[in-house]
């Protein structure tokens, strides 16, 4: 089959929810250079059949940050790590609720409450579900709540949904054979059964990937097969984010090209799932942001758990420059204003490792949130 004849079959099953063969998606991923307009306008295609030109904003909120005890080999706050991030205890809900209202004046549509940690204890989802009813008491129904507090036991996404949780985010992160590479304190079916303890709960699957940790195209195409077969409605696609003090520090293997052809992979077998930019955009898509948002249709809006993203205001410039609108409110005209502490790593050529800005504003912290 050549390019044309399989981004047209990709395209047509894409419309109709059929599922593309392993070997379809795999050469998705095997598109030369050349190719990548094309595979972008394809991927287009089944993006704006499910989702028009809308684009959904996401806030994250890191409620607990560092000292988890599990040894993630891609993660700041890992067992081990020697990042020097932002370590804090439990966020208070006022706290946290203060920090979520920047997101959604920004105009996140949904607040993501992130907590390190192997999992939670009855208390811990109490403090969660404390925090829930409060931004429920400050924005009704307006705005989503989404919970990511790791490897979930019975009944507590049940609690969480009783509170007014609507989705429950915990990443596969890469394939099952590629898993042990990357983590030695849980494995792939404890993360799997997790999202499927939060769709039997009540709450919105929210499950995705990180690229460039050194996994082969094989192992992409097994894990958004994964997610697929899981039935996950949102799809986080992550890119590394090389810490130093990390195992993976100094891992740059991405280049801008590479990150649309994951993303346009990701889209053909998952075509009707929100489909989100997520961490390490900015590091690797890096000026190729706009084209991405022709396949993905959510992206997080300013600033990660624990490192800084490009400025709020030049997120959604970009997204009124490439013809999009935010779902459920509106963009401001007219160019962002600079922002001298986030680095979007412009200009940086190909593979190129691009300086990672640790967050230090926002929770847990006294400074103003980026939003």
């Amino acid at each position: 089959m050549d390019r044309m004849d399989l981004l047209s079959a990709l395209v047509d099953k894409g419309l109709r929810r059929e599922p593309p063969t392993r070997a379809e998606a795999l050469a998705v991923l095997a598109t030369s250079d050349d190719d990548l307009l094309e595979v972008v306008a394809a991927a287009g295609r089944v993006r704006r059949a499910w989702f028009g030109r809308r684009v959904k904003l996401n806030y994250l909120v890191n409620l607990k940050s560092g000292l988890c005890p599990e040894d993630c080999s891609y993660c700041s706050q890992r067992l081990g790590s020697k990042a020097e991030i932002l370590t804090y205890t439990w966020l208070k809900p006022d706290a946290a609720v203060a920090a979520a209202n920047a997101g959604v004046a920004g105009g996140a549509r949904r607040v993501c409450l992130v907590a390190s940690g192997r999992g939670p204890t009855d208390r811990d989802v109490e403090r969660v579900c404390e925090t829930v009813s409060a931004l429920r008491a400050e924005h009704g129904t307006a705005v989503e709540v989404c919970a990511c507090l790791g490897l979930l036991s019975d009944g507590q996404a049940e609690r969480l949904r009783a509170a007014g949780a609507n989705a429950y985010n915990h990443n596969l992160n890469t394939s099952q054979a590629a898993y042990a590479d990357i983590c030695t304190t849980h494995d792939f079916t404890d993360r799997a059964e997790t999202v499927r303890r939060a769709r039997a709960g009540g709450l919105s699957p929210c499950s995705g990937l990180i690229a460039g940790m050194g996994e082969s195209d094989e192992d992409l195409v097994d894990v958004a097969f994964a997610l697929r077969e899981l039935e996950v409605d949102s799809v986080p696609v992550n890119f590394l984010i090389p810490f130093d003090g990390t195992p993976l520090a100094g891992r740059w293997e991405l280049t801008p090209q590479r990150a649309l052809r994951i993303l346009a992979m990701v889209r053909f077998v998952c075509q009707d799932a929100e489909v989100r930019i997520a961490g390490g955009r900015e590091l690797h898509l890096r000026t190729l942001q706009p084209l991405a948002l022709h396949i993905a249709n959510s992206l997080f809006l300013g600033d990660y758990l624990t490192s800084e993203g490009q400025s709020g205001r030049a997120d959604l410039a970009m997204i009124a420059d490439a013809g999009f609108e935010v779902e459920g409110g509106t963009v401001p005209a007219g160019p962002p204003e600079p922002d001298a502490d986030a680095d979007a790593g412009g200009g940086e050529p190909a593979g190129a490792a691009v300086p990672v800005a640790v967050r230090r504003r926002g929770a847990g912290t006294t400074l103003p949130p980026n939003a």
